[in-house]
């Protein structure tokens, strides 16, 4: 096979090996862009804290970045959470499945025990035990001032499922 050169709009001479080169050059290019849009969309996410439900450790409009493919969700975490009405909330997990969850003079119970907690701000009302399922989760946020924060403490959120977490926080 002879190597043909093909003339372009300003009479230049291409070589065809060069157009084959440059066709490849841009396919990479596509393929690139795809792969990246995919792990920034489906793999992590770029969000902004709105409300004051997570103060002292998140902050009002401060930036997060969320990891949103492969995370395990343990006591601790911070999470991002769809709540029923289909929005995003910020939270910290408190209860893993199986265990008991109260409030007494503020200080939050897991399975009886006192946990330590030099994250939080306000201090919480009291809770009678919730016992979670083997698939649910006890998220509060950090600031325990009462009507500062809507998380499992309240009816309309409750314990969450992990379809329910949408990702872990792993930057802020």
């Amino acid at each position: 096979m002879q190597n043909v050169n093909v003339i372009d709009s300003n009479a230049s001479v291409i070589p065809k090996k060069s157009r084959k080169a440059s066709i490849f050059s841009w396919l990479r290019f596509v393929i690139l862009l795809i792969v990246i849009y995919a792990l920034l969309h489906y793999g992590m996410a770029f969000k902004i804290v709105s409300g004051h439900s997570m103060n002292p450790t998140l902050h009002n409009k401060g930036f997060m970045v969320v990891n949103k493919l492969y995370f395990k969700p343990e006591r601790g975490d911070i999470v991002i959470v769809k709540d029923p009405n289909g929005f995003d909330i910020v939270k910290r997990i408190i209860g893993l499945p199986n265990d008991s969850i109260s409030i007494k003079n503020g200080i939050v119970f897991v399975n009886g025990k006192p946990i330590k907690e030099n994250y939080t701000e306000g201090k919480a009302n009291d809770m009678k035990a919730v016992a979670l399922d083997n698939k649910s989760y006890f998220i509060m946020g950090d600031n325990r001032t009462p009507g500062e924060s809507l998380d499992s403490r309240d009816p309309s959120i409750g314990p969450v499922s992990n379809d329910q977490i949408e990702g872990e926080v792993i930057l802020h």
